[in-house]
């Protein structure tokens, strides 16, 4: 498959996990900055270009990997598609519901899809967590706590921003494992910087609940922290990863009448495995949690958490 990359931040990530993809044979990177171009196509013997149009009209590219700013997401994928492309977008997959449902339309009308980069669905620890949902491993899951904390790195989290660019990770995977979840409370307040936020979510569905909690105002020096507790009929999982730039950790425990037991999985690259997934979906035909419709509904709910704390 010939892969158009849109970006040299994130998208130079995806450059190179592409280049180690055997699906791919010819990788073409967009980007207004010369000098990481240039050294793109140094570092990666990719093809570089300033051209978005041109890449866009290029007959030999079959997916656009779309990596620019969320805001510029929906009037480059449409494009993209109109001109008999698939494409594969970064999250959020883009900011308005109205930018969606033009995504959407075009998709039908295209008949080219959209996959968005759910990454967490291909998280292990969460990919088990899934499984073990499904499968009913430990019986009936009763409530589950999802969490994501950060020191302020990501420039502007709060209250109006937080939802969408921060808590949609754990949105997705709550989309993902439940059917139709109703949104229960949302409360929110910013720390004395407002441009950084603390919110908290309850979801319930059919006896079941979840709560997602999404900080982006720890002290300075605090790891970049996910997590999850999921509390099941016969038994408990806790995940806990923690990221300080020199250090990551993880740990994924299983409580069950048979005792404690650290739980080791197979060690996989979440980005690397979702990108791989939408290639093969896209070249297959198959269906996937990576859904153009999926990410759509979890931009809804983003949007209407931040609506509800906004009311309050």
């Amino acid at each position: 498959m010939n892969i158009g990359v849109l970006g040299t931040g994130f998208g130079a990530y995806h450059a190179r996990l592409l280049k180690q993809m055997d699906l791919c044979d010819r990788v073409v990177v967009f980007g207004r900055d010369e000098g990481k171009l240039a050294e793109l196509e140094r570092e990666l013997k990719v093809e570089i270009t300033r051209d978005l149009d041109g890449l866009l009209r290029d007959p030999d590219i079959d997916v656009i990997d779309l990596c620019l700013p969320s805001p510029l997401h929906a009037e480059v994928a449409v494009k993209a598609l109109e001109h008999g492309k698939h494409v594969f977008c970064e999250t959020p997959v883009c900011c308005l519901m109205e930018e969606a449902a033009a995504m959407l339309d075009a998709e039908r009308r295209s008949g080219k899809r959209v996959l968005v980069n759910r990454f967490i669905h291909f998280d292990p620890a969460y990919a088990y967590l899934r499984e073990s949902c499904l499968k009913g491993t430990y019986g009936k899951l009763l409530s589950l706590t999802l969490k994501r904390e950060t020191s302020p790195l990501w420039g502007d989290l709060g209250l109006d921003s937080l939802p969408v660019q921060l808590m949609i990770h754990d949105l997705d995977f709550i989309e993902g494992l439940m059917d139709s979840p109703e949104l229960r409370s949302a409360w929110g307040t910013e720390y004395r910087d407002a441009h950084q936020s603390l919110v908290r979510v309850v979801f319930g569905q059919n006896g079941m609940n979840a709560e997602v909690v999404s900080s982006s105002g720890m002290p300075d020096g605090y790891p970049f922290t996910v997590g999850y507790e999921a509390y099941f009929e016969s038994g408990k999982l806790v995940f806990l990863e923690q990221d300080s730039g020199d250090l990551s950790d993880a740990t994924l425990m299983e409580y069950t009448a048979s005792g404690a037991q650290r739980l080791v999985l197979e060690e996989t690259n979440p980005y690397a495995a979702t990108l791989e997934h939408a290639l093969l979906s896209i070249q297959h035909g198959t269906n996937s949690l990576l859904s153009l419709d999926r990410a759509a509904r979890s931009l809804g709910t983003a949007l209407e958490i931040r609506r509800q704390i906004s009311q309050k």
